[in-house]
């Protein structure tokens, strides 16, 4: 049945699924599915599978799942900026990196300060052209997601480019292991989850130069940890955790989940209306239409 697809918790979350609706898988064969991005122009999803150092390309309109890219530096987290190129985050290559519409590749970001960073996980894009990216060091733990290295920074940080000079700075220092990292539909704060041993997710008030202020914990993971994350538009946070998505308001509540039979890393919103929520979760790509619609969506 699809309504065993979906738990309610708070009567809020029925406006938001429709229990007739169902999941359905799009493909299996992964290591470690992460990192999904929808290009509207041609209607098609890009994610990550990290141990097989490849990135996978799925066709809307037949449904074909081809290699993108590989060797792809054991790419991670993935986004689309504002001129619809895809933006990587890559463990292999410990950098992050813009895939231009002529299929050539600019770097971005692989130094803080002349060290190399350990092994960006997840990025954003802001409407200010600025890049916001985390770096925990899972690709450099061992050789399984990317290449065993010692740290050269020591310590894990969330980073900020800066759109006009490329400057890579600090914005924040006092994460565990920063993962999944999405802004508020409206930019005005930025929500990070740490992978670490906190297991939470915290919020940060963002400051038009680019400072974040305050960070307290938005909510505790109450299954597996917080990985990836996206908001609908009308500032619902989704997120991964290990028995599925889950929904939570601005005001910190849970109010639903989405049940997915594996340990989900990420999701993004997409489709034609923007209201199909491809999934990643371990070795398979999943997807389910849903009643709202993704932040920053067509």
């Amino acid at each position: 049945m699809a309504d065993a697809d979906f738990e309610v918790l708070d009567e809020r979350f029925g406006p938001c699924v429709k229990t007739s609706a169902r999941v359905e898988k799009l493909y299996e064969g992964c290591r470690w599915a992460e990192g999904p991005a929808y290009f509207p122009a041609h209607r098609s999803l890009v994610w990550s599978d990290i141990p097989n150092d490849r990135m996978l390309r799925w066709d809307e309109a037949t449904g074909a799942v081809g290699v993108f890219r590989q060797p792809a530096g054991y790419s991670n987290g993935n986004t689309v900026d504002r001129q619809g190129r895809l933006v990587s985050c890559e463990h292999g290559n410990r950098r992050v990196t813009r895939t231009e519409h002529d299929g050539s590749i600019t770097v971005i970001a692989d130094r803080y300060q002349g060290k190399r960073l350990n092994s960006p996980n997840d990025v954003v894009v802001k409407s200010d052209g600025s890049i916001w990216f985390t770096d925990p060091a899972y690709g450099i733990d061992s050789d399984y997601e990317g290449h065993k290295a010692a740290s050269e920074i020591g310590a894990c940080h969330v980073f900020r480019v800066d759109p006009a000079s490329g400057a890579v700075a600090i914005v924040a220092d006092d994460f565990d292991r920063p993962n999944g990292l999405a802004f508020s539909p409206d930019e005005r704060k930025l929500y990070i989850a740490d992978s670490g041993a906190p297991r939470h997710m915290r919020v940060f008030d963002v400051a038009g130069d680019g400072r974040l202020a305050g960070g307290r914990v938005f909510a505790k993971c109450t299954a597996g940890i917080f990985d990836g994350f996206r908001f609908d538009r009308d500032g619902r946070l989704w997120t991964s955790a290990a028995d599925g998505i889950h929904c939570y308001l601005p005001d910190c509540a849970l109010i639903g989940k989405i049940r997915i039979p594996e340990r989900v890393a990420n999701l993004c919103f997409g489709g034609p209306k923007g209201n199909r929520m491809f999934i990643c979760a371990t070795g398979s790509l999943y997807a389910v239409l849903l009643p709202v619609n993704g932040a920053g969506t067509f």
